[in-house]
Parts: C-alpha cells; structure tokens; sequence
C-alpha cells in the first residue's frame, strides 16, 4: 500500500509519522513531534485522514469548577445553615423572628438557611402552640464536623479542580448541593482530544511513507519559474470528499422584507418609517380604539416607566378627537359614550402595529392620491410560543384615493400575494375598530387556507378628526407568518434562533406549491 495510491499530501503524511513514534496522543503533542507551530494545521490534517479511514479521534468532555464571588465569600464566612445550627444547638428550638433577632444571619437568609438545614435533614419546621418552631433533628444535634458542602468550599479554595477528581475523593454530594446555589461555584468546560491510528494507517505507516516536495497549488511565480519542471506535483482525487462551500448571502427574513419592499414599490407605493416610541393617542385614540379597549392593558401593552408621558399640544386634531370618542363629533357616529381623558392619551408606549405610521403619514398627505406601506418592527406582551413572540414585524399600506372601494382592496390585496408566490387568496368578513368593512386574508398553503392578515376601510371616526375627505383603504400583514410558510418552518421562534447550518442552507425565499397539497 503506497501513500501516492491514497493521494496523501505532505501534511498528512507528516501527522501520520508522528502517530508512529508515539499511539494516541494529543494534537498539540503532534505539533511538536511534526515540527509545525500551529495546532489548526495538524487539524486539517487530521480531518482529512479520518475521512481517509487511517486515524480514529476520540473526544472527552472535562468539566472544572472553582469559586464564583459567592464561593469565595461562603468559604471565608461560613455558610448561613452552619451559623443558625450553632446557634440552635446552643439555645434550642427558635422562631423565625428569634433567628432573625439574633444576628448570627442576615434576616433574609434566615429562610435559606432553614431551608438548607431541612434539605440536609438536620432540622424541622413545628408548630407548637401557634409558632413556628426550628427544631433540629437527631442528626443536627450530633452535627459538630464539617458537612460535604463546606469541605468542598475549602478544597477550592486552593484552585479549580475537575469534577472526576472531586467525585473520586468523596465530594459528590457537596457538589450536588453547591450547585444548587447561586454564584458560588464557576463551572468550565474543555474538550480533550487524542489521535491514534487505525489498523489501516498502521500498515501505512509500516510499509514506509516518503516525504517529497512537491508541488500543490499552481501558481504565477511557479510557471514563471519553471519550478514545476523540476519538482513533481502532486495528483488531485476527484472523488476526494470536500465540504460544500457556504457563501455570504442575507438572512432569510431581510430577504423577505426584501420581496415585500420590492413588490410594493413596483406597484407605486412610497415606503415610509417611524420610531418604535408612541403615545397611546396616535397608536390607538386616532384610531378610533376606546381608552378602556383590553389591548390597553399591561399585560398586552408595553408601556415606558421613564419618560412614562409626553405631552399633547391642544390641538384641533386633539379636540377632534375627543369629541369622536364621546360623542362621535361631526361623523354621525354615536361614539364611545364615555370621558375620553387626556392623561391617558398621553402615556407613552412600546407602538403596538405600524398602522400608526400610516396615521402619522396621512396627517401630513391629506390629499389624493397616497399610497404609502411600512415594514417595522412592533411590540405586544405575548408569552413566547411556536406562533407568537413579543417582538415582530408588521407590514402596513394605505391607499387614499377619490374612487377607493372594497373591491380595489381586494384585488390589490391578491396581487400582491400573487406576487408573493401565493396564486390563490381570498377574505372573509372581519372587525376592527378602525375599519368598516372590515375583513381578513387568507391564502391557499398546501391545501389549507390560512389568515395572514387584516384589512379595511378607515372609519369616518377615523378619517374626521384627521380632516380627510376621501375613503382609504388599509392593512396590516404579519411577515414572520409569511416567511414561516416561505420556508416551510412550524415554529417562529427558528427565524430568529441563529442555526448556522439553516442559515447556509435556506433557500432563496419562495413559497412552496402554496396553491395545493403535496
């Protein structure tokens, strides 16, 4: 078996000498026996006669603990449970409020020690008469030598050790319970690789393995030279194994937002954008939501300690406003019937759709036509599941146009996810508070039809108070949904989880066969 008929290059051949002189040994021990200088290089090396089948690796995960600042601290002060057993076996039972008036612990450590005396069985909890008494057990009396815990606390001291070694010497059960608590111990881990060879790279390495120069990489400065005249090159295998090349491309969600900004310029609308921050009068009052709707809630809404207001100018807009929410204004509507209050309008905000841009933008445009969209970021208290997250994307746009109706919505709505690669969609009747009609969108995914989103015509209570004459059409997509059916992922949280493999391997963002099922 001669190494050219493996197509060994030098770097092999050198780790493959090394593993001769010494049987399973670390790669920084093969740096030295090889004579490189860096430890990568004998890697690659490796790696390549693994593949080949001539080295075995082995990997061995070593675990060391050693103080945190609590450890430390715990070492020198003692632990809370020790100081209330001292104490207990001095003066007997006591009360909680009796271990707290006696200094030996901090009052708010007196439940953990407790709890700590409890766990070890050292102590209970009775109650006589009334009170709760800390009693200790048969063990705590008898307890006068170090416990597992506080021993290990003193072998760390002297530097970290490895958690074999500490379970080897009897510390199994401290370590159990140190790393129950908080902040006192520091836990790190190595990997430990060895090489060895197979039966194959053994026989190798017995038949002889020459060190040639030769040549691997053409180059200028070779052809020039006439090195490669002289000097043999070395022959390329064909068939060798080489790992896929991952290019740089953009993440698969900027590559959907990418899509949809595409698109929706292409039909002649105006991106617009806004701040993250509102006031709960432009992200829901100007929409026509009552100050006691549930989405005004702190459990839905993330509201801003500091600045917690911003003050509203007494404004026309404002007094509009008002007057829609109470009364319904000039609109014909009957309002809300109730005293809209300005201190609630004013309280500042997490904005919770990016309908709220579209506001800002008609306030400035209040003439035909308008056609605008935004795709941003909003926020809603939502507990973290497969379809949800506190944090996501909206997509907005509005049309303000002398002839607006429905059925323009409609089909703007299916032309753009026409172009979104979903041929078949359709709406359904729907309520908002700010749109009338109202409806939602459905698309055709695999069969089934599933809503992404909400749409409509702004309300007069709307439109009024903002001093708009002419109907506009609204709505409001979400885009992590979109991209999830994009990419055929069940659960949102993957778009955002970093999964390097996923990254290099999704596709260029394209639904799949959403028109039926496969």
């Amino acid at each position: 078996m001669e190494p050219r008929d493996l197509e060994l290059s030098t770097q092999e051949k050198k780790v493959l000498l090394a593993l001769g002189q010494e049987d399973r040994i670390a790669p920084e021990r093969i740096v030295t026996l090889a004579g490189y200088t860096q430890t990568v290089e004998v890697m690659n090396g490796v790696s390549w006669l693994r593949a080949k089948g001539l080295v075995d690796v082995a990997e061995r995960l070593r675990v060391y603990y050693s103080l945190d600042k609590e450890g430390q601290k715990r070492a020198q002060d003692g632990l809370p449970e020790r100081r209330v057993l001292t104490l207990l076996q001095n003066r007997g039972a006591l009360t909680f409020d009796e271990l707290s008036a006696s200094g030996v612990v901090a009052a708010n450590e007196v439940p953990i020690a407790v709890g700590w005396l409890k766990r070890k069985g050292l102590a209970e909890v009775e109650d006589r008469e009334g009170r709760k008494l800390v009693v200790l057990t048969t063990s705590g009396r008898e307890a006068h030598g170090a416990m597992p815990d506080e021993e290990l606390l003193q072998g760390l001291l002297a530097g970290e050790k490895e958690e074999t070694e500490l379970q080897e010497a009897g510390f199994g059960k401290g370590l159990e319970w140190l790393r129950q608590r908080q902040k006192v111990l520091k836990r790190r881990e190595t990997i430990e690789r060895t090489v060895s060879l197979t039966p194959r790279g053994r026989a190798l390495v017995a038949a002889g393995i020459e060190l040639l120069d030769e040549i691997t990489q053409i180059t200028p400065e070779v052809l020039q030279s006439g090195a490669w005249k002289q000097t043999p090159m070395r022959r390329y295998d064909v068939n060798a194994y080489a790992p896929a090349a991952a290019g740089a491309k953009r993440h698969p969600l900027r590559r959907i937002v990418d899509d949809i900004r595409r698109i929706f310029l292409e039909m002649g609308f105006t991106e617009i954008e806004g701040p993250f921050v509102s006031t709960t009068f432009h992200d829901m009052d100007v929409l026509f939501t009552p100050q006691d709707h549930p989405a005004r809630e702190m459990q839905d809404t993330f509201y801003l300690e500091s600045p917690a207001r911003a003050a509203l100018p007494d404004s026309k807009l404002l007094r509009d406003v008002r007057a829609v929410h109470e009364t319904g204004g000039t609109t014909g509507s009957a309002g809300w019937g109730y005293a809209w209050r300005k201190e609630e309008a004013e309280r500042l905000i997490l904005r919770t759709h990016t309908t709220v841009e579209t506001v800002r933008h008609l306030l400035a445009h209040k003439e035909p036509p308008v056609k605008a969209f935004v795709i941003g970021r909003v926020f809603r208290k939502e507990a973290m599941d497969a379809t949800h997250l506190p944090e996501f994307h909206q997509v907005d746009g509005i049309v303000m146009e002398e002839d607006a109706s429905l059925s323009m919505l409609i089909g703007l709505l299916k032309e753009f996810y026409r172009k979104m690669g979903f041929p078949q969609a359709r709406v359904r009747p729907a309520f908002f508070p700010y749109t009338e009609p109202s409806l939602e969108v459905e698309v055709n995914y695999h069969g089934r039809w599933i809503e992404l989103g909400g749409a409509g015509i702004f309300r007069p209570e709307v439109t009024g108070p903002i001093g708009l004459r002419h109907p506009v059409l609204a709505w409001g997509l979400g885009l992590e949904r979109l991209a999830m059916m994009s990419y055929g992922l069940k659960d949102i949280r993957e778009l955002y989880v970093s999964d390097v493999d996923w990254l290099r391997n999704a596709p260029i963002a394209q639904p799949p066969a959403p028109d039926g099922p496969q």
